[in-house]
């Protein structure tokens, strides 16, 4: 019997070999939509899935009140750690303080490489459970050691045995490498650690934090803790929550609140609003997989509306095969068999497209994924898929069909009724609503972006490269290098400063100024810059001046931005003073001379942060700006810098950034997000117009004898047209006038989540309800005029 169904259904595929085109390629085109979005949500959901205890580890988390605004973030002061294993060590299985991610310049003989990693305590293999491929898993109790990641490994020793070797790190310092650990895969959050140095040696690097032991304002590093066993992660966070806030009077002024961020949770709910967790990328994998689900649905309707409106061509059979003896039960068989066999060769289709796919995907989205070829669960899911769209799509047309009553049907009495095609209407009217949100929203995720893009940033970031000087070795040189590169001729200016231009690396509180409102908790950004700073950012001077190197008082003197002189509430800032509230190490008073332009250094999403520019009189300096001469190339301005860079680090591997890709960074998840939704309402609406299309011809074939008489009568082209494409035109108006409120309530909610975002324009649903009307003209106009052209003799001939 079932061999029966299979063969009927073949039959029919190849009787209507039109419809059975254009029903399996939009299917295909669906599921493979459906089938990428699922690995895109597969591989974000298993995130950090690498690290095998990732429900037991967690970062240590903070939340401060600043006048009224509860910030949170993951830095945290170093006097944590002791006050941890002092009274809460019972909690933790393991407890690890962790630098951010540095990057480190690794000599071993010829070979010089800048790789990123962490200063960690010794536990951290342990922690992270880390596969070591050679040496110990305890390689950080001594000092000098130094763990490596397999491909560094591999890049500094080739074949040789890496562990004994010795590796000078920054020119500075020797390390002997104690470990190599398995790479660690994209999609985790330590993907980037290619080496591991002991905490201790952090400490014995630089001065500042050796002395931030029992600094509980100075929130510089990380804390990570994998739980003890039988412990609950939600308890401890409970029971640490003032351990900060009751150790330190001054820190308690700004409410600390501690609490654990389980590791699941640092990729897809990392977002917090007012100290609450607000979620994060999650909202992403929401969207996706509704849109995912909404492409599959707009699949199957085409093949529902298809195979109904083509129920008048299979009326007869239903009516013969009921005649002798066919039970409904096996034409609703015979029907579902017939949407199996389809959805089988789509499902075929669509793993052919996403495998030929998969690549551009991977660049487009910036991931690593591979087809799941020896996944059995993959499979078992895909055939669960395959059933589920069977019965999602044949349901309605199984059902339908197999409801006629013989007698009618081959007695030609059957009559399907004034409402029998309201069905149809009402899918194609949810058809095209999903594509008119999908227009909407993809125009409006489009708008933000450029939107961000055309806000002015405060300087001049074309023309500007930046060059990391982490060694030692540029201790004392930058006057030097600032006389080398502007002498030949491929820099005009270049400043130092202690922080990339598109980021804040460091903030400050603890000061006071005449006029400083009383108990006002000011939270400044804080950067260290060369006298240059400004002139080689083309940073604008908007009061005062600039710094100056002929006036030596200049050395305790900042600069403040706009942002700063409205938070302060300063009216007249020049010559005002900032005073360090320190009383045992104070700073001197640092004297207002200039205010310049905002830059945007966070996200351009966001206001800009008040911000201080101070003088680097202690050589801070982590970064070279460098303006480019604009008269020579690129290309040829970044050859000589690097044979001036040679001449002065031969042991050092030239590094630079262009700072406006730097900048342009800040818009990818945003663009990846524009780019997918693009390309999946694109394909939603070849999905939508695929079934218009095979719609309008059948609806032309079905009124091919009213079209004869009506031409023989004297009906125009256009007549006929206009005939079979308002009834199209009038379902898609509809879908328009509810696509328009939904989409404005989803995507308003959408724009809420950045501060500086577009206002929403009426033209933009304007321009949807003409987009999709123009789409659907051009889609029922070839077939309507192609009806509308036939020879009217050959039509009522053929009746």
């Amino acid at each position: 019997m079932l061999k029966n169904y299979f063969k009927i259904a073949w039959r029919n595929l190849l009787k209507n070999k039109g419809y059975s085109a254009i029903n399996i390629g939009g299917l295909a085109l669906g599921m493979a939509v459906t089938l990428i979005i699922g690995l895109w949500v597969n591989d974000e959901l298993s995130y950090n899935d690498y690290f095998k205890k990732n429900e037991r580890i967690a970062q240590v988390v903070q939340s401060q009140t600043f006048n009224g605004e509860t910030g949170t973030n993951n830095a945290v002061p170093r006097p944590l750690e002791m006050a941890f294993r002092d009274k809460h060590n019972d909690k933790f299985k393991h407890i690890v303080m962790s630098s951010w991610n540095n990057s480190v310049y690794l000599n071993y003989g010829e070979k010089s490489l800048s790789k990123d990693g962490n200063f960690m305590q010794a536990e951290a293999p342990e922690l992270l459970d880390l596969n070591i491929l050679k040496g110990e898993k305890d390689g950080l109790r001594k000092i000098n050691s130094i763990m490596l990641s397999e491909s560094v490994a591999n890049a500094l020793f080739g074949n040789e045995d890496p562990i004994g070797k010795v590796v000078k790190g920054n020119s500075q310092y020797d390390m002997e490498v104690t470990a190599v650990f398995e790479d660690i895969p994209k999609n985790n959050s330590f993907s980037d650690l290619e080496y591991i140095m002991p905490w201790e040696k952090y400490l014995s690097l630089f001065e500042w934090i050796k002395n931030a032991e029992d600094q509980w304002g100075n929130n510089s590093f990380q804390m990570f803790v994998q739980i003890a066993d039988n412990t609950d992660m939600t308890d401890i966070s409970t029971s640490i929550k003032d351990v900060k806030k009751n150790l330190n009077e001054e820190a308690a002024e700004f409410n600390p609140q501690l609490f654990l961020l389980p590791m699941k949770d640092w990729y897809l709910r990392s977002n917090f609003e007012n100290g609450k967790q607000d979620g994060g990328r999650i909202k992403y994998v929401w969207l996706f997989s509704i849109i995912g689900a909404f492409v599959l649905l707009l699949a199957c309707i085409n093949f529902m509306n298809l195979s109904t409106a083509r129920s008048e061509k299979r009326a007869k059979e239903v009516g013969i095969r009921k005649s002798i003896g066919s039970q409904r039960n096996q034409l609703i068989y015979q029907f579902l068999s017939e949407s199996f066999l389809v959805v089988l060769f789509a499902f075929g289709i669509a793993v052919l497209i996403v495998l030929l796919s998969l690549d551009g995907f991977n660049n487009l989205a910036k991931k690593e994924m591979v087809f799941p070829w020896g996944n059995g669960m993959f499979w078992i899911t895909s055939f669960i898929f395959v059933l589920l769209t069977s019965l999602l799509a044949g349901s309605y047309p199984a059902l339908y069909l197999s409801s006629f009553k013989p007698v009618d049907v081959l007695k030609g009495t059957m009559t399907t009724g004034k409402h029998a095609g309201l069905p149809r209407k009402i899918l194609v009217v949810l058809q095209f609503t999903v594509s008119v949100a999908f227009i909407i929203g993809t125009v409006i995720v489009m708008q933000q972006i450029n939107f961000a893009k055309n806000r002015p940033i405060g300087y001049e970031k074309e023309g500007l490269v930046q060059i990391p000087t982490m060694s030692q070795d540029f201790s004392g040189k930058y006057d030097l290098m600032r006389s080398e590169f502007t002498a030949s001729g491929a820099v005009l200016e270049m400043s130092a400063s202690s922080a990339p231009t598109t980021q804040i690396w460091s903030n400050r509180s603890g000061f006071s100024w005449e006029g400083k409102p009383e108990g006002f908790q000011e939270d400044l950004a804080w950067t260290d810059v060369t006298p240059e700073y400004a002139k080689s950012l083309n940073l604008k001077i908007l009061e005062g001046r600039d710094f100056s190197r002929e006036f030596a008082t200049d050395s305790n003197a900042v600069l403040i931005n706009e942002t700063a002189v409205k938070y302060m509430g300063l009216t007249d800032p020049i010559g005002k003073y900032i005073k360090d509230d320190d009383i045992e190490d104070p700073f001197p008073p640092l004297k207002i001379i200039g205010v310049v332009q905002d830059m945007i250094t966070q996200s351009p999403y966001e206001p800009v942060k008040q911000g201080i520019y101070a003088y680097d009189k202690h050589e801070n300096a982590s970064f070279y700006n460098l303006r480019l001469n604009p008269e020579k190339s690129a290309s040829e301005n970044i050859s000589t810098i690097e044979s001036v860079f040679k001449s002065h680090f031969p042991d050092i591997p030239f590094q630079y950034d262009f700072v406006d890709s730097e900048y342009g960074e800040k818009f990818s998840a945003e663009e990846r997000i524009g780019s997918l939704s693009s390309i999946f309402t694109a394909l939603a609406i070849l999905i939508s117009c695929l079934g218009l299309f095979g719609l309008t011809s059948f609806v032309a074939e079905q009124r091919q004898k009213e079209i004869g008489v009506r031409k023989v009568l004297g009906a125009s082209v256009f007549n006929v047209w206009n005939m079979l494409s308002r009834d199209f035109l009038k379902l898609v108006i509809i879908s328009c006038f509810i696509a328009i409120p939904i989409s404005y309530f989803v995507m308003n909610g959408w724009l809420q989540d950045y501060p500086y975002h577009v206002i929403l324009e009426w033209w933009i649903f304007l321009l949807a309800v003409v987009g999709a009307l123009a789409i659907t003209i051009l889609t029922v106009s070839f077939q309507a005029i192609k009806a509308a052209n036939r020879n009217p003799i050959k039509s009522l001939r053929m009746e």
